[in-house]
This record gives C-alpha cells, structure tokens and sequence, in this order.
C-alpha cells in the first residue's frame, strides 16, 4: 500500500533534495526589491513517520539582505503542507484512504502516524470547503480535468499522479503540483461580492 513508502526513510531525504532544489531556484530569483537573499531557515516540529531526518526539523527560507528591505521569502515545498503541523504526503495519504477505507484501516492509518479523527475531519474539511475555491486549483485544474476525472480530493489526485505504491516519481510529480499551496499565496480563495461578481482575492491560513 501507499503508506509503506511513508515508512522509508530514504522517502523523506528524497522530499528533502528536491525542497533544497526548490529554494536554490527560488533563491537565484532574488528579492522583489532586487536585493539577494540569505539564507534564513526557520524550525518546525513537523508529525509523522518516527524516521524523519534531522533536515525536517526546520523548513528553508531567505531574508532579503537588502537594508531596509528584510524581506522573509520562503519557497514553495514538497515537505510541508503551509502551516500544518503534519506532512504534506502524510496529509494527502491519510485524507485520501479515509474516503472509503474500512475503519480498520482508518484506525491503522491514525495508529502510524498519531493523526486524531478530529484532526482528520479537519483535513476533510480543507480538502473538500477550501482547496476547490483556491485560486490556485482555479488555475490548475484546467491541465488535470481533460485527461483525469477529478471525483474526491485527494483521492483523486492521489489516483492520478501516483501509479503504484512505490512510485517515488509519482509522488514527486503530485507533490511538486500542489507545492504553490504550501506558501500563503497560493491558499488565497477568490471571493464574490454581493452581486456574485469577482472581489479581490481573500487570503486565508488554513
């Protein structure tokens, strides 16, 4: 099953390489203002699997170097989902197989990882309220509908970038897709006004 990869040590220094990738590319792009950026990584305490590397205890980040700037920049990533304490490949595995797993497994899977059933209602939440008014899917699903049948998220996401138990590569590919989310830009929810007309983007944390 999916959730033996989550299991892999390797699994998770893989996530980490391609987060360094991520934030060097990021990094070259430099600071809005036109200064460079240092490196200015911040801790995290992130749940999960109990084999997490020493990396997992901080997420990258830059601060602008520029006097009078100090920007904070933090790039997207493949580890973290935004601000939640848990994984995101923990997030999206547990959320999906809660969409018709047996509560055998539910209880298995809550058993691994240490996620409560009001923890996993609140994913549920967020994968089903929230996610489909971001702006981002908004977006995104345009190149993901024509080819895959979007039924449940995440189950079908999960479906559709992650061929077999095993595929590193797939769950690069997934999450790689969803890493616009993991910054608070990306989680911006377009909103209506009272007319139902377009309003100015509403940022939300989830």
């Amino acid at each position: 099953m999916y959730h033996e990869l989550l299991r892999d040590a390797t699994f998770w220094s893989f996530l980490f390489a391609v987060d360094q990738d991520l934030a060097e590319n990021r990094r070259k792009d430099g600071c809005s203002c036109g200064g460079r950026l240092h490196g200015a990584n911040y801790p995290r305490k992130p749940r999960g699997p109990g084999n997490l590397p020493d990396e997992y205890r901080f997420r990258l980040s830059f601060c602008c170097a520029q006097d009078g700037c100090r920007k904070r920049v933090t790039p997207a990533s493949v580890r973290f989902l935004g601000r939640k304490v848990y994984l995101g490949a923990v997030v999206i595995l547990v959320s999906a197989m809660r969409q018709g797993a047996t509560p055998r497994r539910v209880g298995e899977l809550t058993e691994l990882f240490g996620a409560s059933r009001r923890t996993i209602s609140r994913w549920r939440v967020f994968w089903n309220e929230h996610f489909p008014k971001t702006t981002f899917w908004n977006v995104a699903r345009a190149y993901l509908v024509p080819v895959f049948e979007i039924v449940d998220f995440p189950r079908s996401l999960l479906e559709a970038f992650v061929r077999a138990c095993d595929d590193r590569d797939g769950w690069e590919k997934l999450l790689r897709f969803l890493s616009p989310i993991t910054t608070t830009k990306g989680l911006e929810i377009k909103v209506s006004d009272d007319r139902g007309q377009p309003a100015e983007d509403a940022r939300r944390r989830f």
